[in-house]
């Protein structure tokens, strides 16, 4: 067999394995790369010799290349900077803090409990200071954390990718070369510098075109994008070594971050061409994994992962999102969800290719160690959240409901508005894109179309929600949508809210068990109480003024005190404790217990501050 015959086989062989983990992932609900790691070790030499990369490490590189830049673009897309503003301050310092925390913690524990030489320890704190977000992505939505906790998991993970890359190369070149302290901080700055510029003015060229060349379809606009990132990753490589990745993130968050014609159509191509590159890149990566590697590193190897997993990074995430206005449970689901991907993995791959350690034709000192620590790190970080990640969401309470809205406009999105900031995981649809627009700039998800085609559903998640709420102005659009929600996907009438604005169409959604509510009768009987009976009423009208809150007990603190002696701010009040099926009026004397759910009114602020003292 010819090599170039050879190396398609392989590539088959890859890609039919390939489906075969996306297959597994979706019977087991567990992340694809588990079974892809899995796959790629039984393929290699160490059981059934059938992939060797051995015989084809040139052609290995360049694959690496162009996978890494496209699964990095792919992840930099989905960030839109306009959409994380209030969350900007913990993820500079996710990627600056947690970062610099994590090099140096398991640079120490690397060194010290591996007594490896301080070069190949500080490579080894490089290489796993990087989250993966090729693993990230799919493990959020799989798991269907709140928004907020996946766009900081999101971001932290394409944003400190390049920062790793810069920073392994920087200490491999140091190892090789022997930089001298002041000379390696202008190596950094210099890659910093020139990665950060040409991804800068590659996104900006790109997203005007996109914005300005009127005849550019969707189809070329996937070709040219998907040109213009690997122009932008072979430029910056070029120019300095080491500085593509951070060139293709700056790039790709650009375009994320732009209103750009064919957006969707680009996200769309690349999410496929991800899965396919995600699948051949792991599974040839976990091929070149030898036992040896990782039996020379014992069990202190295993020590140092643990304390990596378990103390530096719960330390790293707490450090750097102190002050910020994420709660505890949600601090530590981030720092439960720490995997390393195919950065490290490829990046020391990289490295022991050019240091000729692979084939054994020259020996280095740790390096084999430090190929079989990295490759145990990225089982373990893989495999602790894919298996255990989504019992962990549930048990810290960071799984929100998924409420699908139809309707995009005044109603919808104020009412969307509330359902974010309650934690829950919102969808609109609309068929105005203006009106999605204008969702869209909330940081809300919207899709635009048709709520009653069965396609524009199923992209907006309809499988995965618990409750539709409809609230156009039309009752025969909202009455639809409610039909199809109940006998095409299985909705009961308790899950099916829909506003009916002609108070005579009422019956038509109460006969058919919908929970419905007329604007006009709402509105009449909330007047009439603020006459004489005002202070509820005034309190929770629609506004900013109020709020009415349901929160879970599960604060230690507060579990077995009566109600009166838990200090919640004034403005606020406990008004029902849900306790199974029994619903209980509060009063002073009601102790609160370990999973009741409260209700809590009050105006806005203090609401949400008594909520947090209970959870």
């Amino acid at each position: 067999m010819t090599g170039s015959t050879y190396i398609l086989a392989i590539l088959a062989v890859v890609l039919l394995m390939g489906i075969s983990a996306q297959v597994l992932s979706r019977i087991f609900k567990m992340p694809s790369i588990v079974f892809l790691l899995l796959f790629g070790i039984i393929l290699g030499p160490e059981i059934l010799n059938i992939v060797d990369t051995a015989s084809f490490q040139q052609e290995l590189e360049a694959i690496i290349a162009l996978s890494v830049a496209i699964i990095v673009f792919d992840g930099g897309l989905q960030i839109n900077l306009k959409h994380i503003r209030t969350l900007q301050k913990s993820i500079i310092k996710l990627i600056t803090l947690g970062v610099l925390t994590t090099f140096i913690g398991a640079s120490l524990a690397a060194h010290y409990l591996l007594n490896i030489d301080p070069g190949m320890a500080m490579l080894y704190g490089a290489l796993v200071s990087a989250t993966g977000p090729t693993v990230i992505t799919p493990l959020v939505k799989q798991i269907h954390v709140t928004r907020k906790i996946s766009k900081i998991l999101e971001a932290e993970g394409v944003m400190n990718d390049p920062i790793s890359v810069i920073l392994a190369a920087l200490v491999f070149e140091w190892i090789l070369l022997d930089v001298p302290g002041i000379n390696a901080l202008g190596y950094l700055a210099v890659r910093l510098g020139m990665g950060f510029i040409l991804g800068l003015v590659g996104g900006v060229i790109l997203a005007y075109i996109l914005q300005n060349v009127t005849m550019i379809t969707a189809q070329y606009a996937r070709l040219f994008t998907l040109t213009a990132v690997l122009l932008t990753f072979t430029g910056a490589e070029l120019f300095g070594n080491g500085s593509g990745i951070l060139a293709v993130a700056v790039f790709s968050i650009i375009i994320g971050s732009t209103d750009i014609s064919h957006k969707e159509s680009i996200k769309e191509f690349k999410g496929d061409l991800v899965i396919i590159l995600l699948s051949v890149i792991f599974i040839l990566l976990a091929s070149m994994i030898r036992f040896e590697y990782i039996m020379n590193i014992g069990l202190w190897g295993v020590a140092v992962i643990l304390i990596l997993m378990f103390a530096i990074r719960p330390v790293a995430v707490f450090a750097s999102t102190h002050g910020s206005n994420l709660s505890t449970r949600e601090k530590s689901f981030i720092s439960i969800v720490s995997p390393r991907g195919v950065v490290p993995a490829s990046m020391v791959t990289y490295f022991a290719i050019r240091m000729h350690t692979l084939d054994g034709t020259t020996s280095t000192a740790g390096i084999e160690i430090l190929v079989g620590l990295v490759f145990l790190t990225v089982i373990f970080s893989v495999v602790w959240p894919g298996i255990f990640a989504g019992t962990f969401a549930r048990k810290l309470g960071v799984i929100p409901m998924e409420i699908l809205i139809i309707g995009g406009g005044g109603v919808g999105r104020e009412l969307a508005q509330r359902f974010d900031k309650r934690g829950e995981n919102v969808v609109i649809i609309d068929t105005d894109e203006e009106n999605c627009q204008k969702v869209m700039e909330l940081g809300i998800k919207a899709v635009n179309g048709d709520g009653n085609d069965l396609n524009i559903l199923e992209k907006a998640g309809i499988r995965h929600s618990k409750y539709i709420v409809a609230t156009t102005d039309k009752d025969n659009v909202n009455l639809l949508a409610c039909q199809i929600a109940k006998s095409k996907f299985g909705f009961s009438g308790n899950m099916l809210v829909a506003r009916v604005n002609d108070p005579n169409n009422l019956p038509l959604f109460t006969e058919m068990g919908i929970r419905a509510m007329s604007p006009v009768k709402s509105t009449t009987i909330i007047l009439e109480n603020m006459v004489g009976r005002h202070d509820l009423f005034t309190m929770c009208e629609v506004g900013h003024q109020g709020d009415i809150i349901e929160r879970r007990v599960s604060n230690p603190s507060v579990v077995g005190k009566p109600i009166k002696d838990v200090r919640i701010p004034k403005g606020s009040l406990i008004v029902l404790v849900r306790r199974d099926d029994l619903s209980i009026i509060a009063h002073g004397d009601t102790i609160l217990h370990e999973g009741d759910h409260v209700t809590i009114i009050g105006q806005a602020g203090a609401a949400a501050e008594a909520a947090s003292l209970l959870d």
